[in-house]
């Protein structure tokens, strides 16, 4: 309460409470914690991509598909910049939805040239997104975001976890590899 004082006797401000919507995100306070998603952001981003009638997927992408760079015909110019517009909301949704991080990925590799096949693969990113637009992240008290003072690294009394994967030289374009990672603190990603 202090520091905010402070602000308001240096900088012109209002107090407008709890957050609740900022820059797409939506935060619900809970009695656990907090719970943030992009509820908006997605279902706007289905109805900008015209698919507000279609049926979702039950999966961003289909197992074991690997996309190809010469796959398919060349999109026209509008069409790839529809594509790269799609993919970069895309990438967007991916701070509360790390489980499209994968396939969202993997259309962003062709934003140079890309087809129809690449095109296929976005939209169907965003049919899962569809049945699934109220997923989100919850924090949970005593985790980094709920609970920032200094006390939480100071009590030792956090879980910090860490997971990786990778599929070496998976990517059959270019013999790249594919690595991911989460970093949960007190169950909480924090990256």
């Amino acid at each position: 309460m202090a520091i905010k004082t402070s602000l308001q006797h240096e900088f012109d401000m209002k107090d407008l409470g709890p957050l609740h919507y900022f820059l797409g995100l939506e935060i619900k306070y809970l009695s656990h914690g907090l719970f943030v998603s992009q509820h908006k952001y997605a279902t706007d981003l289905i109805h900008k991509a015209g698919l507000d009638t279609c049926h979702s997927h039950i999966t961003p992408c289909q197992s074991g598909l690997k996309l190809l760079r010469d796959s398919g015909t060349s999109l026209s110019p509008s069409d790839a910049a529809q594509f790269r517009s799609l993919v970069g909301c895309l990438q967007y949704l991916t701070f509360t939805r790390p489980d499209i991080a994968y396939s969202v990925n993997s259309v962003c590799q062709f934003l140079h040239c890309p087809t129809d096949h690449h095109f296929q693969a976005a939209l169907r990113i965003l049919k899962y997104v569809k049945g699934t637009s109220d997923y989100g992240i919850t924090f949970r008290r005593g985790s980094s975001l709920t609970n920032l003072s200094l006390h939480v690294f100071s009590d030792h009394n956090f879980s910090l976890q860490a997971y990786s994967d990778a599929d070496w030289a998976g990517d059959p374009n270019d013999r790249k590899s594919t690595t991911g990672f989460v970093i949960l603190l007190n169950g909480s990603p924090v990256s």
